[in-house]
C-alpha cells in the first residue's frame, strides 16, 4: 500500500527563499549604508572646502578694508554665505565669526563654519589668524645710512633706506634700499665716496641686498593722538609734569612705579647734530606719583621725558611724546638695565619716543635692554663722552646686548673710535621672533594681513 505525501517541499522552498531575500535585503542595506557613508564623507570634505572658502573670503575682505570686523555690515554677530557652483546652484554655506583685534594687537581670528545644502548637519570648523606685521620685524630699521662695526653681532634682519656699511657679523639679511650712496663721514667716508648699497668688510656676505623696496615712515600705523585717548580710557596718561619729567621703574611683581622728577645735573656729551652738549641725565631729586599694575596699563603715555629701567613682568608700551607732535620733542633715557622677568614669551616692551631714545653714561658694565625700541624722529645713541667733550670718566662698558628691535628715523650709534673710546667693547643685537606678528600693545604695524595661524576645531 502506498501513502502519498502533498506540500513536502514548500517549507524548504520558503526557507531557502526567506534567506535569499535576507541576504539580499541585507546586502541592499549595506550598500545603501556604504553609499550613504561615501556621500557623507564626500560632504565632508565639501564642508571642509566651504570652511576654507570663508576664511579665504574674509582674508580678501581684510585686504580691502583692513578696519572692517563686521563683514561690512557695521553689526556684530555671525555672516552667512551661501556657496554656489558654476550653474548658479547653491552648493552649501559659510558662517564667519571675527573676532577684531585685543587692544594694541595686529591679530584677527577668524572662525569659519562649512556645510553642504545635502547634508546641513553635518560642518567642518576652520579658525584662522591673521596678522599685519609690526616693525620689529627686523633688529635694526633705519631711514639713515648706518655703520655696523667690526665688534658688532646682529642676530635679525637689517634695513635701511639708504646704505649700510657693515664691518660687523651679520646672520640674517642685509638690505638697502639703494644700488649705491654717497658715503660719507658717518659711514666713515672722508672724503665722501659712492659705494654700493652694503658694502664693508664684514659678513656673511651671502646675505646683503640691494636694492630692496623702501621702507616707507610716512605710511606707519602710528598715531600719537589715538595711543594717548587709549592710555586715558584703558591704560596710563601722565600729563605734563611741568618739572624735568618723570622716572618709571618697572618692578618684577608686576607693577611699575612712578616718579615725578623734579631736579636733574648734567654730564657733558657728544651727538653727531649737536656735538659736545650739557645732557641732563642725572637726576638728583624726584617725588613718589605712584605704584601701578602692568595689566591695567597695555599703554602708558607720558607728555614729557622720561627715565625708564627695571624688570619687565608683563606686557606694555611706554610712549613720550607731546603736542602738537610736529613742533614739540620728548626724549627717552635708560640709566639701568631693563630686561624681562623671564623668556618664556609673556613678557612684552614697547619703547616709543617721539625724538631720541638715550643710553645713560652712568649704565651697568653687562648693560641688557629687552624689547622694541622705536625712535620717531630721532636717533637711539650713547653719547660720546670724550676728552674733547671734558668727559671721559665712565665712558667704556664691556658689552651691549638688546633683544628685540631698533628702529629709528636718523643713524642711531653707541660707539666712539675702535677700539672705543667711549662705548662698548662688544655688542650683540638679538632678534625676538615673537615681535613680528605680537608685538608691544599698541606698537607700530604696516602692510597687509598675512598668514599666522590654521587648525580645525
Amino acid at each position: 500500500m502506498k501513502i502519498k505525501q502533498k506540500g513536502s517541499i514548500t517549507p524548504a522552498l520558503l526557507v531557502m527563499t526567506g534567506a535569499f531575500l535576507a541576504v539580499i535585503y541585507g546586502l541592499l542595506f549595506l550598500l545603501v549604508m556604504q553609499l550613504d557613508f561615501s556621500n557623507r564623507q564626500t560632504a565632508s570634505e565639501q564642508a571642509l572646502s566651504i570652511a576654507e572658502a570663508g576664511v579665504n573670503y574674509y582674508r580678501w575682505h581684510l585686504a580691502h578694508d583692513p578696519s572692517d570686523f563686521t563683514d561690512g555690515t557695521g553689526q556684530p554677530g555671525e555672516y552667512t554665505h551661501a556657496v554656489t557652483d558654476p550653474q548658479g546652484g547653491t552648493i552649501g554655506t559659510y558662517t564667519l565669526s571675527i573676532t577684531p583685534p585685543a587692544n594694541g594687537s595686529s591679530i584677527v581670528t577668524i572662525t569659519s563654519v562649512g556645510k553642504t545644502a545635502n547634508y546641513p548637519n553635518l560642518t567642518r570648523t576652520i579658525t584662522a589668524q591673521y596678522g599685519r606685521q609690526s616693525l620689529a620685524r627686523y633688529s635694526f630699521l633705519s631711514n639713515a645710512s648706518s655703520w655696523y662695526g667690526s665688534g658688532i653681532s646682529v642676530n635679525g634682519d637689517i634695513h635701511s633706506n639708504t646704505g649700510i656699511r657693515m664691518d660687523g657679523t651679520n646672520t640674517a639679511r642685509v638690505t638697502s634700499a639703494q644700488t649705491t650712496y654717497t658715503c660719507g663721514s658717518e659711514t666713515g667716508c672722508s672724503p665722501s665716496q659712492n659705494r654700493p648699497g652694503v658694502w664693508g668688510a664684514g659678513g656673511d656676505q651671502n646675505l646683503w641686498e640691494y636694492p630692496v623696496p623702501q621702507v616707507d615712515f610716512n605710511s606707519i600705523s602710528f598715531d600719537f593722538a589715538q595711543m594717548k585717548t587709549s592710555a586715558q580710557s584703558n591704560g596710563r596718561y601722565l600729563a605734563p609734569s611741568n618739572q624735568s619729567g618723570y622716572h618709571i621703574i618697572f618692578n618684577s611683581n608686576g607693577t611699575y612705579t612712578v616718579r615725578r622728577v623734579t631736579a636733574t645735573n648734567y654730564l657733558n656729551g657728544y651727538d653727531s647734530e649737536s656735538g659736545c652738549q650739557r645732557r641732563y641725565q642725572l637726576i638728583t631729586n624726584e617725588t613718589n606719583v605712584g605704584t601701578y599694575q602692568i595689566s591695567n596699563s597695555p599703554v602708558i603715555f607720558v607728555e614729557d621725558n622720561v627715565w625708564v629701567e627695571g624688570t619687565v613682568n608683563g606686557r606694555t608700551t611706554l610712549v613720550a611724546a607731546r603736542f602738537p607732535v610736529v613742533t614739540a620733542n620728548t626724549d627717552i633715557w635708560i640709566p639701568n638695565n631693563l630686561t624681562y622677568l623671564a623668556y618664556d614669551g609673556t613678557h612684552r616692551l614697547g619703547l616709543i619716543a617721539q625724538r631720541d631714545i638715550y643710553f645713560a653714561r652712568n649704565i651697568p658694565n653687562d648693560f641688557r635692554i629687552d624689547g622694541a625700541l622705536m625712535a620717531q624722529k630721532g636717533k637711539i645713541i650713547r653719547h660720546g663722552y670724550i676728552s674733547s667733550c671734558g668727559s671721559t670718566t665712565n665712558a667704556v662698558r664691556t658689552k651691549l646686548t638688546i633683544n628685540g628691535a631698533i628702529i629709528s628715523f636718523n643713524k642711531s650709534y653707541w660707539n666712539f673710535n675702535s677700539p672705543p673710546i667711549s662705548g662698548f667693547t662688544t655688542r650683540e643685537i638679538n632678534y625676538d621672533a615673537r615681535l613680528l606678528f605680537d608685538p608691544p600693545p599698541y606698537f607700530p604695524v604696516s602692510g597687509d594681513y598675512e598668514f599666522v595661524s590654521w587648525k580645525e576645531e
